[in-house]
C-alpha cells in the first residue's frame, strides 16, 4: 500500500529527451568541428603550399604561398564570421581586416600578410621582378606557419590516418 503523502503528491508524465547542443546535457564544453567550407579551404591551402613549394621561379611561388595564406585566413573567416543582420552594408573590405576583428589573436598576421597583396598582384600579373627567391622562401615558411596555426585555433588536430583519398583536413 502507497503511504498518503504518495498518493496526494502529482504525478509527473514522462517527456522524451529532446536533442540539443551539448550545453543542454551537461556543462563540460565540447570542441565543435569547424563548418566543411571552412576545412574544404585548409585542405586547399595545405595543397597551395605544397604547389608553392615546387616552383622554381620566385614570383610565381610568392603569390602561390600568399594565396594559401589567404585561403587559410578564410576558414578563419568561414568559422567565426556571422551573416550581418539589420544594419547597413558597410564598404567591402579586405579578408585580412575583418581577420583582424574575427580573430584578433591572428591580426599580426593579417597585417603581414595584407602588406604583401600588392607584391602578390604584381607577382600574378607575370612581373619576374615582383619577388626575390628569398622573399618567395620567406613568405612560404610563413604562410606554412600561419596554416598550422589555424589549423589549431579552429581545434583541427591530426588524427590518425584515414583512407587514401578522403580529403582529410587534419593530415
Amino acid at each position: 500500500m502507497a503511504s498518503p503523502s504518495a498518493a496526494a503528491a502529482p504525478r509527473r508524465r514522462s517527456v522524451p529527451a529532446q536533442p540539443g547542443p551539448a550545453s543542454d546535457i551537461h556543462p563540460v564544453t565540447r570542441r565543435a568541428t569547424a563548418p566543411p567550407a571552412a576545412l574544404d579551404l585548409l585542405v586547399k591551402a595545405r595543397a597551395g603550399l605544397a604547389e608553392a613549394a615546387a616552383l622554381d621561379r620566385p614570383h610565381e611561388r610568392y603569390a602561390v604561398a600568399h594565396l594559401a595564406a589567404l585561403r587559410a585566413a578564410a576558414a578563419v573567416l568561414a568559422a567565426r564570421a556571422r551573416p550581418e543582420t539589420g544594419r547597413r552594408r558597410q564598404r567591402i573590405r579586405s579578408a585580412w581586416e575583418l581577420l583582424a576583428e574575427l580573430a584578433p589573436e591572428l591580426a599580426e598576421w593579417g597585417d603581414l600578410f595584407a602588406s604583401g597583396a600588392d607584391r602578390r598582384a604584381r607577382a600574378e600579373a607575370g612581373i619576374p621582378s615582383a619577388a626575390t627567391r628569398r622573399e618567395a622562401d620567406d613568405l612560404l615558411r610563413d604562410a606554412a606557419f600561419f596554416l598550422r596555426l589555424v589549423e589549431r585555433l579552429l581545434a583541427l588536430h591530426p588524427g590518425p590516418p584515414g583512407p587514401r583519398g578522403t580529403g582529410r583536413a587534419g593530415g
